[in-house]
């Protein structure tokens, strides 16, 4: 009798385990320091409405792989602040702002804590990055619309000089002329640093950030 329950348990024991559904390993990737991080930006950063710390997203270009699999595909989201803004000055100074990203979530749910800096902005205008720390550093005064003023305070001096005292008024005139417009492009304050949305971040990781790998089952599962 005893032998017989074990037999008849034994089949079922097996029936038990395999149909039961197997659980997936913990999958765990990380993206190694030095990794590019191609960013296009969907929020408009300026040095005249953003704030420091405000916050910026974008979206992934250019997926990452690691062991042989896409572990952040593009469009995924990423996020981070705006970490130094100074607003251009008159004399002199142009505005700078300092970006840092500082999340990635992948369209399957994965979230990834990362420490990146700025390596290269492009497609905003006269905005080049510098430094180790990747500050971005807007347009200067344009030394066209400068001689343009210079031109035409020249010529509105002369008419003046002409009217005034004959061929040496215009000559005097002309040079006073010159002389205002220049010191009014002098003293113009210097053109905001925009960040528009669509313009390209190229941020650099900088040290190894592991994240579990969710798969589709967890990512149903938390909706």
């Amino acid at each position: 009798m005893e032998r017989t329950a074990r037999g008849l348990l034994a089949p079922a024991l097996l029936l038990l385990i395999f149909s039961a559904p197997v659980l997936a390993q913990d999958e765990t990737f990380t993206i190694p320091a030095g990794t590019t991080l191609d960013v296009r930006l969907t929020t408009t950063l300026s040095t005249q409405a953003t704030q420091n710390g405000d916050p910026w997203t974008g979206i992934v270009l250019e997926p990452i792989f690691a062991k042989g699999r896409e572990i952040v595909p593009a469009n995924s989201t990423v996020e981070g602040r705006v970490t130094y803004l100074k607003e251009p000055g008159r004399a002199k100074g142009v505005g700078e702002m300092r970006l840092v990203a500082e999340t990635i979530t992948t369209t399957d749910g994965t979230h990834w804590s990362i420490v990146a800096g700025l390596e290269d902005a492009k497609g905003a205008e006269g905005a080049k990055v510098t430094g180790q720390e990747g500050t971005v550093k807007g347009p200067g005064k344009s030394a066209k619309d400068a001689a343009v003023k210079a031109g035409v305070g020249a010529g509105a001096g002369a008419a003046v000089g002409g009217i005034a005292g004959g061929g040496t008024g215009a000559l005097y005139g002309m040079g006073i002329g010159a002389a205002a417009g220049l010191i009014h492009s002098v003293f113009k304050r210097h053109k905001d640093l925009l960040l528009p949305q669509g313009t390209e971040l190229t941020f650099v990781i900088s040290r190894d950030t592991t994240a579990k790998k969710v798969t589709k089952a967890e990512a149903s599962a938390s909706k």
